[in-house]
């Protein structure tokens, strides 16, 4: 008896069960009708987006294109003019050596020649530093591949290992960037 009771408590539960899941079924399918009407855009609505959106992104193209149009020919315009006040800020400096060479030629007298030089190498030199020009460091400085070119190597002690012993040729900078490495000996 105990075993029928089991079996109709299992067979009323699996009817139950398959009565709700039916129900359920019916429920979740008339949802997704329901859902699908609301929610769902006429095909012409989509295709009208769609052409909307294609208008768009032609346009942000073309726009784009003339912005890069625009900014190189802005580019190669402040390069031109850059190089001319260089070019102007120099032309004082080439004057000033037409008259060096000129007094040169007329003048005996030697240290007037010297001082007139060395007046016209400050000023280049402050011309450089006014146009962020600057000279790279290498008296007694660490060997840096970044900043330095080594020449050659010497054997100069210990001490000495790795850092720059002398300079055959200056080294400058623009800001941060080299422009020119400076040509230097390294103890070894």
């Amino acid at each position: 008896m105990k075993k029928d009771k089991k079996i109709e408590e299992q067979e009323l539960t699996n009817e139950e069960v398959n009565e709700t899941t039916q129900e359920n079924v019916e429920e979740l399918t008339n949802e997704g009708v329901n859902e699908q009407e609301e929610q769902g855009p006429s095909v012409e609505e989509l295709q009208s987006r769609i052409a909307d959106l294609e208008d768009k992104n032609l346009r942000m193209m073309a726009e784009f294109d003339n912005f890069r149009r625009r900014t190189n020919k802005e580019k190669l315009e402040l390069m031109e003019t850059a190089g001319e006040r260089i070019f102007k800020e120099m032309l004082p400096l080439v004057d000033d050596f037409e008259r060096a060479t000129s007094a040169m030629e007329k003048t005996e007298d030697i240290n007037a020649v010297r001082e007139g030089i060395k007046l016209i190498q400050q000023k280049f030199i402050s011309f450089l530093d006014k146009n962020d020009v600057h000279t790279i460091e290498t008296e007694g400085a660490d060997f840096n591949t970044d900043e330095h070119e080594a020449v050659t190597t010497f054997a100069a002690g210990e001490d000495k290992k790795g850092k720059v012993i002398d300079c055959t040729q200056k080294g400058y900078k623009l800001g941060e960037k080299v422009i020119r490495f400076a040509k230097v000996v390294v103890g070894e």
